[in-house]
């Protein structure tokens, strides 16, 4: 488990879920079971956790455990999963955002530019679409969106620009590759930060995480009983965006409802932690890739 993924923020985040008696949870992001593990251990003999998770390599990591249920799919689908189990309401949800440290270190699946590597980056490989197929067909304007919105890359336009006449010579197939073409706008001494930007917006773009985010949210708002958690960790500004924006306003674009009675503001989660809880400095240096973790804790109310 500790080789395929190191939960981030463990203690913090499980006991954010305030654990009950028989009580029904959600880990909607189960990568190598870490926080599922610690979510059984505290839970009593009548509790269930369902933990989701589209990849196939996280199967390996299933406890045998007869409270916890496996579901290979996209946590977008929760409620209908929920139904499918029997559960109609949820006592708590988790969900640690972004990609597994295994999926990362997995030369094979794309996600890293360390590695020489067909460009994938599919968290789910019974998807059709893949990082490839994004850089050699979709158009100038796709590409440029896609780099802007979702890498908030400076030179989106020249980036893009340097994709579509490269792939009118010959496809874009690897990562080495894709380096080659766009050498010309990394910026000197940022090589690392820029190529981190441009991987992040095609492997969002490749699993739609934003749309699905907003699935999850609007779905948890839904499924939780009243004084249910929903516990999240976040690990970039455009979902932490979503993220704040539905615990505030119930929606992904933060538009704030009033009552027209009275003008009271229609939440439908209050705020645990009113400032965000981040990992400390032994922590990051155990796990540096928790750095950019926030952790948010919410009561539907």
């Amino acid at each position: 488990m500790s080789e395929y993924h190191i939960p981030v923020l463990l203690d913090e985040a499980v006991s954010g879920l305030a654990i009950k008696p028989g009580g029904v949870y959600l880990d909607l992001t189960f990568g190598g079971g870490g926080h599922s593990r610690e979510i059984l251990r505290r839970m009593d003999g009548d509790g269930c956790l369902l933990g989701f998770d589209q990849d196939e390599d996280a199967l390996a990591n299933v406890p045998d455990d007869d409270r916890f249920i496996f579901v290979n799919h996209n946590f977008r689908y929760l409620r209908h999963f929920m139904r499918y189990y029997g559960y109609k309401e949820a006592d708590g949800i988790l969900a640690d955002l972004g990609v597994s440290s295994h999926e990362f270190d997995e030369a094979d699946r794309g996600f890293s530019f360390r590695f020489e590597a067909e460009l994938d980056m599919r968290m789910n490989r019974r998807n059709q679409l893949t990082a490839a197929n994004v850089l050699n067909t979709y158009d100038l304007d796709q590409l440029t969106r896609i780099f802007r919105n979702y890498g908030e890359v400076e030179n989106a336009g020249r980036l893009a620009d340097l994709i579509v006449k490269a792939r009118e010579e010959t496809e874009i197939r690897t990562s080495d590759d894709f380096y080659r073409v766009i050498t010309p706008c990394i910026p000197r001494m940022k090589e690392k930060k820029y190529l981190a930007k441009v991987y992040q917006a095609l492997r969002i773009e490749v699993n739609g995480e934003l749309e699905v985010l907003e699935d999850m949210m609007q779905q948890a708002m839904e499924v939780l009983k009243p004084g249910g958690r929903l516990v999240i960790i976040t690990y970039h500004s455009l979902e932490d965006r979503i993220v704040k924006n539905f615990l505030k306003s119930g929606n992904a674009e933060g538009k704030v409802e009033k009552d027209a009675l009275y003008g009271h503001i229609n939440r439908s989660f209050e705020l645990v932690n009113r400032k965000v809880i981040v990992p400390d400095e032994e922590e990051i240096e155990r796990n540096p890739r928790a750095r950019s973790a926030k952790l948010r804790i919410a009561v539907k109310k």
